[in-house]
């Protein structure tokens, strides 16, 4: 592993590099064995859109599918089938780290069905199903943060589920995923079963809050406001980690803290830059700190390694001066809970939809390759 590349330097300042990608090929050509072995890889994340992009941008899993419909297996089933076969492959690839960082390393994400991201019941017996289905230590369940996953959250972790906590855009709500963590931490706990495996991130969505945000922005007549242009997600995930620091310390977390537990790490998703103006590693860059997770997809990925400059930046005064764009902000009339709980709904709704397409596009292909030889 090569000390001088930036995505090693992260691991050294306690922030971990994971990939937000997973395809058929990538573990197949040995690729992901590289990046582990020389990048600074150090986990893995995907979800619907992602995994049917790489169903079909690729004939890698062609074979597949015409074996299982040929076997008179649905659709939803074949996607499932080739999502845990992925998802097994690569978490035996991670095993070594996941085991060399004794359980705080080298996770691979699957994600229970989007379409039940307010049914906390379907949502902990899909867990519990894709727990057993993938059948590694080092699996993570990804369940939305919607007010209805917030009690799927803490009952899969009281069962010893590791846990990915997904579509998060409010401090607010981060502080109710973080109370989730915490109760299903204690409920084991009192049930006398160990707590010192027992993982979970909580993924807080950052450039899509300023996609969402800069159109009003730069329209507005104000020129501190238009300065806003830009700074809210990152003022935001800042924010974020300072209740992250409040929650994970004090007598209640000292008390899970003797019993092996760790801390439910603030995971930076949604971090490519969309709007052209800024560096490609724009959002990277500003959230640096201890005990983080920054998933990339393999653009930003790559870029970081090129040209990344790992440093600490999350600090008192950069959160101070993030309170103060907040504030600004709340002042200029934009209520930023109000867009984050658009932005949650949009969230759901677009990994249904590419759920949906996903089973669509496989049963097209099963159609067409069914039969053939």
């Amino acid at each position: 592993m090569n000390p001088a590349n930036p995505l090693v330097q992260l691991a050294a300042l306690g922030q971990s590099p994971w990939l937000d990608n997973i395809t058929r090929d990538l573990l197949q050509t040995g690729e992901l064995r590289r990046l582990i072995a020389e990048a600074g890889l150090r986990g893995m994340t995907t979800n619907p859109t992602i995994f049917e992009k790489a169903v079909a941008g690729s004939d890698c899993y062609d074979a597949d599918i015409r074996a299982l419909a040929d076997s008179g297996v649905e659709a939803r089933d074949i996607v499932e089938t080739l999502v845990v076969a992925d998802v097994r492959a690569a978490c035996d690839l991670f095993l070594p780290l996941y085991h060399a960082s004794e359980g705080g390393d080298g996770f691979v994400s699957i994600e229970v069905s989007p379409e039940l991201a307010n049914n906390a019941d379907s949502t902990v017996r899909e867990a519990r199903r894709l727990w057993d289905a993938v059948d590694r230590p080092n699996v993570m369940i990804k369940i939305p943060g919607t007010q209805a996953g917030l009690p799927a959250i803490t009952r899969c972790l009281t069962r010893g589920l590791n846990v990915n906590v997904t579509l998060l855009f409010s401090v607010a709500r981060y502080r109710q995923v973080m109370e989730a963590h915490l109760a299903g931490l204690e409920r084991r706990r009192a049930r006398r079963e160990p707590i010192n495996r027992v993982a979970s991130v909580a993924s807080f969505f950052v450039s899509r809050v300023d996609t969402k945000l800069d159109p009003t922005l730069e329209h507005s007549g104000d020129a501190a406001t238009r300065g806003l242009r830009g700074t809210i997600a990152i003022a935001n995930a800042l924010v974020a980690y300072e209740a992250f620091q409040e929650t994970f310390r004090g007598p209640r977390w000292d008390a899970l803290v003797r019993e092996g537990a760790r801390v439910q790490r603030p995971l930076w998703a949604s971090t490519s830059t969309k709007d052209p103006a800024f560096p490609d590693v724009y959002y990277v860059e500003a959230l640096v700190a201890p005990d983080t997770v920054n998933t990339l997809p393999p653009e930003t990925f790559k870029a970081y390694g090129h040209h990344g400059r790992p440093e600490v930046r999350i600090t008192k005064q950069t959160v101070a001066e993030a309170k103060q764009r907040l504030a600004t902000l709340a002042g200029a009339g934009v209520d930023l809970e109000d867009a984050a709980r658009v932005l949650e709904t949009e969230g759901v709704q677009k990994f249904s939809a590419s759920f949906t397409a996903l089973v669509n596009g496989v049963r097209q292909k099963a159609m067409a390759l069914s039969g053939t030889s």
